[in-house]
């Protein structure tokens, strides 16, 4: 789950870690009044889950109150690649000295968090790495153990050489590992962690993704979601049960069980095809999550052939052919659907797919290269 930035800087605040004051404002008005209370120049921030911001013109500076008025007026509504901007964060503009890079992420492979720090601030950190990858330093943390002050300082001795702003650094480091544990995070970064002309190591920018896994202990944060900066069909899969994401491509996969979904867009890729999402209706034989599936993918106009792919096991096939059926009645599928059904009463499944005439295919490598040739892909 993302959340905006002005609610991680609400979140970094309450852990202690400095960042710029200001608040959140729907109208041009609250701009006003924020930027009274701030007091001085403020930025104007346009809050969506998108990157590119500040080149989609998203992040203004204000000299003053009114100022912070009208461009809130421009940016409330400005249609951000493909989002529509609804809340501005107005907060303090802060002089700038020196622009560095902290970041935490769990690292799957080794199964530990990650911190990163790089003096290279206020770019893409995936830029660095391509282009100065020595300017990158890492240090993986035994999640027993934990983080140790001598660890984290010598992680801020990589970015600054004054000992008043390592002490700061180090504490900030301290901070943000405790806030990404406290609140499930898979990703918590600061960019740029700047330092101003009074000497203060400040977080001017926070970024944090909650890990969707850890939300029923995390009700305040779960609260926080922005339900108008989600894709349609994503809040429909997930109050449906279903683990989908949306793609650029033109095939849509219907699997059950992740390692299959990937297994499945990967051999769309061999093939020459492009799948147009991710959707795991997982380990359950209800029908009705293969109506909901079929229901998301056919929502997507950019499908122009639907493959489905069922390894039967705990999931029976049989109930996966009705699914079908029904969503052929409900929906009549202006697309081509091919289908691939192996498994628990898989010979009832084909039965009954009998009666709509579906294309059937025996491997996977098969059902693969029916989708790709019903989308006129070949």
């Amino acid at each position: 789950m993302k959340i905006h930035e002005y609610q991680a800087k609400q979140i970094f605040a309450e852990g202690g870690i400095p960042v710029p004051p200001g608040d959140m404002a729907t109208t041009s008005l609250e701009a006003v009044a924020i930027a009274e209370k701030v007091g001085k120049p403020v930025m104007v921030k346009a809050q969506v889950h998108v990157g590119g911001r500040g080149k989609a013109g998203g992040i203004k500076y204000a000299e003053n109150a009114e100022a912070a008025k009208v461009l809130a007026q421009t940016i409330l509504g400005m249609d951000i690649k493909g989002l529509t901007v609804k809340k501005v964060l107005v907060t303090a503009a802060e002089d700038i000295i020196t622009e560095s890079y902290v970041g935490i992420i769990l690292d799957r492979a080794t199964k530990q968090p990650v911190i990163m720090v790089s003096p290279a601030g206020g770019v893409d950190i995936e830029e660095v790495a391509a282009k100065t990858p020595e300017k990158i330093f890492k240090l993986y943390v035994d999640p027993v153990l934990g983080l140790k002050s001598y660890q984290a300082r010598n992680l801020a001795y990589k970015l600054y050489r004054d000992i008043n702003q390592v002490r700061q650094a180090t504490d900030i480091i301290m901070k943000l590992y405790d806030v990404f544990w406290k609140v499930d995070a898979s990703l918590a970064e600061i960019n740029p962690l700047i330092t101003n002309p009074s000497g203060e190591v400040i977080a001017l920018d926070a970024k944090i993704n909650i890990d969707d896994n850890g939300l029923f202990r995390q009700r305040e944060v779960a609260a926080m979601r922005d339900l108008d900066a989600e894709e349609p069909s994503e809040l429909q899969a997930r109050e449906a049960d279903l683990s989908y994401v949306k793609l650029d491509g033109n095939i849509g996969c219907i699997v059950n069980g992740a390692g299959l979904a990937m297994a499945t867009m990967d051999l769309v890729k061999r093939y020459g095809g492009e799948p147009a999402n991710f959707l795991d209706i997982g380990g359950s034989s209800s029908p009705q999550k293969v109506v909901t599936a079929m229901n998301i993918i056919l929502s997507d106009s950019n499908v122009e052939a639907i493959l489905i792919n069922i390894f039967g096991g705990i999931t029976r096939c049989d109930d996966v052919a009705n699914g079908i059926v029904e969503a052929f009645k409900q929906f009549k599928p202006s697309v081509p659907v091919v289908v691939r059904l192996t498994g628990t009463n898989e010979q009832k499944a084909a039965d009954i797919l009998r009666s709509i005439n579906l294309p059937y295919a025996d491997t996977l490598d098969n059902v693969v290269k029916k989708a790709i040739e019903l989308a006129g892909m070949e």
